[in-house]
């Protein structure tokens, strides 16, 4: 089988291009990327180890897509401008361009030269007024909710954030595809992904940012619901994805349009608030954590996965819980520190 993987120098795009390497030594892999988040140019050494291949090239150029050379089996469709809050504060085009003409042209391209997809969507696609009137209450540690988890027949009327909203029309657009050209695509509405080898930021990687701060001695904030750190996310570490994904390809065709929520659900969810505490037990160390009331436009209180329809479909089950992800986290941290401190100290 051969495999291309757009988004593919990125966090998630390059743990999948490395675990189909370590399981298939011979497939040809295919990364194609145009190198824009921080980090992702780090990966081009081990790539080349590895005899990944790799073609720089910008999914928002249809001219890039074409000089991919082959057809492939399965292709990935990885990339985006995966911040929340990208577009808010400034010029949208880059957000628009790359996560719904990106996903045109990704489509496009797949029309001549793949035979299945596997796209990568967000569970920001739901709306965030709706997740605010979710039943919550504090128990003092993190936020729980009464109303149930959200599956996805969970409203996505309204409001979700422009990145939401590039997600949300690229997967309207997928479903219009499957139908008019009988394209095999299969939609992942990925939760909150984390793990080694993600440069984190505030805006998108907290949780990989939460645990490097931990490694180097750096101040953090709890912000918004009250500054107390009581918001509540669910992990899905990549290795779980890839299994994932691997039991969906040859299935693309038995649910093409089908759209499915993988995250790590209740079992594997955090409050910021208790991830802290894993940190504190794997890294040793203690840092001070401040507190801000202000609550991001895009921001929610609760959010975990129901991903029972995958796991009846595939047999989707996590296995990496919170304190594997902190622990895989601060190993990478530490093997690679001559490396990362430049960028996260």
């Amino acid at each position: 089988m051969s495999i291309l993987i757009t988004g593919g120098a990125g966090f998630v795009g390059s743990s999948l291009a490395y675990l189909f390497r370590n399981k298939y030594p011979t497939r040809k892999i295919v990364a194609f990327d145009n190198l824009r988040r921080r980090g992702s140019e780090k990966n081009l050494e081990k790539f080349k180890e590895l005899e990944i291949e790799f073609v720089h090239g910008d999914i928002r150029v249809r001219e890039d897509l074409e000089s991919i050379e082959g057809n492939f089996d399965l292709m990935i469709e990885a990339s985006a401008e995966p911040s929340v809050l990208a577009g808010l504060n400034g010029d949208p085009s880059y957000l628009i361009q790359t996560n719904l003409s990106g996903t045109i042209n990704c489509l496009n391209y797949a029309r001549k030269h793949v035979d299945e997809m596997i796209f990568l969507s967000t569970s920001r696609v739901y709306a965030i007024e709706e997740l605010k009137k979710l039943k919550l209450e504090s128990n003092g540690r993190r936020f729980v909710n009464s109303s149930g988890d959200i599956d996805e027949n969970f409203s996505t009327k309204g409001f979700k954030s422009l990145y939401g909203a590039t997600k949300y029309a690229s997967e309207e657009l997928i479903i219009e595809y499957t139908r008019a050209y009988n394209q095999k695509v299969l939609i992942n509405r990925c939760g909150v992904i984390a793990g080694p080898g993600q440069w984190g930021k505030v805006d998108q990687g907290v949780f990989t940012l939460w645990v490097a701060n931990h490694f180097f001695n750096k101040k953090l904030s709890y912000t918004g619901f009250g500054g107390e750190g009581h918001q509540v996310r669910d992990l899905l570490h990549p290795s779980d994805l890839f299994d994932a994904i691997e039991s969906q390809v040859n299935l693309v065709s038995k649910y093409n349009g089908e759209i499915f929520n993988l995250g790590g659900g209740i079992e594997v969810s955090t409050s910021l608030k208790e991830l802290t505490s894993v940190c504190e037990k794997i890294t040793g160390n203690k840092i001070e954590i401040a507190s801000n009331l202000n609550t991001a436009l895009v921001d929610i209180p609760y959010f975990v996965t129901n991903y029972n329809k995958a796991q009846h479909a595939f047999g989707f089950k996590p296995k990496k819980n919170i304190e594997n992800i902190v622990t895989d986290i601060y190993q990478w941290l530490k093997k690679e520190e001559h490396i990362v401190k430049g960028i996260f100290a």
